[in-house]
Parts: C-alpha cells; structure tokens; sequence
C-alpha cells in the first residue's frame, strides 16, 4: 500500500460525525443502497440448490428486515453485485456516491496472495474507507481478512486449523452491546483456516475463540467507542464467520471438501455432529447491519 494511502486512513481516523441522540428501535422509511463486492463463486451443487453470494446476502438482510418488522425491506435494500474475480468491476467513483454500504463477500481465496484481483481489492477497500467516509464498509469471513490486510493489519494462515460449521464465539462486551444481546455467546456458521491475527490500530474486538482470537472487530466514526454506543456511528463491521451460510449449504461444504481432502474426516464428521447448533446470523449480525446502514436502531 502507498505512503499516501496510509496518511489518508490515519488522518481518516481522525473524523467525528454528530451522533444521533436516541438509540430506541425503529423502522426508516429510507431505502438504502448496498455494492455487493463478489469474490467467489460457490461450488455447483450449492450454487444449483442454493444460488450464488447475491441470493444468500439478499436472503440474509431481507430475512433480517422480516425479523426487524421492516415493511417492504425488499424494496428498501437494494444490493448490486460486482464479479471483483474475474471482471474486476467495481463501482465507479460516481456510482459509490449512491451506496450507502459495501459488504465484501467470503471466498475460497486467501486475503494474504499477492495476485492482481486481491491486490485490486485491498487498493479499493483502502481508498474507500478514507475518501469515502460516509460509506458503512462490512467484511465477511475472506472480507474481514481483506479489511484488516487494507487497513493495516494482516491475514495468515492459522497453523492448519480448521473452524468449521456452527461455532460458539466468546463476545467482548462491547461486541454484546454493539449485537445487542444478553448472551456472552454468539453461534455463526464458519469456514476457515486462514485469520486475523491481531486487531488493526483504530479497530476493536467484537468476540474470540481458543481458535482464532479476532472472529470479528468494529471501527467507528471516532477512535473510541461512543457512550451510549450508536449503530450509525460504525463505520466498518466485520465478522470471521459467515452469517450468510445456513447449514443446508455448510452441510454440502463440508462433505465436499472432506470428499477431497481439504479438510480432515475428524474436522467434517465434529461438524456434521454440531449441526441444529444455533445459528445468530441473521437474527443478529443480519439485523445488525440493517441498523449501521440505518434501516432499524
């Protein structure tokens, strides 16, 4: 990444937006606009069955917005897809003026190749984040890798331990105040040997496993957590695990990849034990980002 482009997130750091005065829950009568970065396509017995990342991150916010009670949610999310793979498209500069959010998708990738797309997306992350400020930036699984690696942290690999179907997540307090839940643990569907090691300068921590120590982490608008904490105040969320996932589709991910030695046949078969485990994600992580992009509090 260039000198410049790290003077810019620095100084970016640095910006204070007025918070909103009440945190009580309500529906915007807005509609909000979402960039769906797309950096992967799903193996075809999933993608015949299940559909591709724009089916599941469309089903994962507007299932959230029927939980939130939204009226018309499918109207009021739009979300345009970008193949950032094989096309490299990205919203234009004037484009990204009509977004409100940007979620960059899970892959079967690793956010630490130094190959043209992934080099392509760390360059975009970081410039959005710093020149477009307004924009709420969220990262899923290979996303929050890309996140930290744009913004100054870093993706490696995790020794060869797999986190893989349904997973308890230790919650920091703040990631229970920022969730909104009373439990101290969080259940998302994961997929994942590669992870952040350490949390980036300007972000914190949302939750933890014996495996993997960041599974999710937040910066917001100011450098400290604001009191009372205001979701519009988030400025990038993001997670390790993949809320987007239900199990019908890590069920088929896991017996793939064991079938061809990706993962070992002790990680498939306790994943395949865990199945009925709860999943929070879109009763929480779902729901959650409806509220930074403004659609619920």
């Amino acid at each position: 990444m260039s000198p410049v482009i790290v003077n810019q997130i620095k100084a970016a750091s640095t910006l204070l937006l007025s918070p909103v005065s009440s945190d009580k829950y309500w529906a915007c009568d807005m509609s909000k606009s979402i960039a769906l970065l797309i950096c992967d396509t799903p193996m075809a017995s999933v993608l015949s069955v299940h559909g591709d990342y724009h089916v599941f991150f469309t089903d994962l916010l507007h299932n959230a917005g029927m939980q939130a009670q939204i009226d018309d949610i499918q109207t009021k999310c739009r979300i345009d897809a970008y193949d950032v793979v094989h096309k490299m498209n990205y919203p234009t500069a004037e484009q990204l003026e009509q977004y409100d959010g940007i979620i960059i998708t899970g892959s079967k990738a690793s956010a630490y190749e130094e190959i043209p797309w992934i080099n392509k997306l760390v360059d975009f992350v970081a410039r959005t984040a710093t020149m477009h400020a307004r924009i709420k930036i969220f990262g899923i699984c290979f996303g929050h890798q890309i996140v930290a690696r744009a913004l100054g942290g870093e993706c490696v690999k995790n020794g060869g331990r797999w986190e893989v179907g349904p997973t308890p997540i230790t919650l920091t307090p703040l990631g229970q105040s920022l969730f909104r839940v009373e439990s101290a643990t969080l259940h998302l569907q994961e997929m994942h040997q590669d992870h952040v090691p350490e949390v980036p300068e300007t972000f914190h921590l949302l939750g933890s496993t014996d495996v993997s120590k960041n599974q999710g982490m937040v910066r917001f608008t100011t450098l400290e957590p604001p009191s009372p904490l205001d979701l519009s105040r988030v400025h990038i969320l993001t997670v390790q695990g993949h809320p987007e996932f239900t199990e019908a589709v890590v069920t088929k991910l896991v017996y793939a990849r064991a079938q061809s030695g990706v993962i070992t046949p002790e990680t498939a078969q306790d994943a395949i034990r865990r199945s009925g485990w709860p999943n929070d994600g879109v009763s929480v992580i779902g729901r959650t980002i409806l509220g930074v992009l403004g659609l619920t509090r």
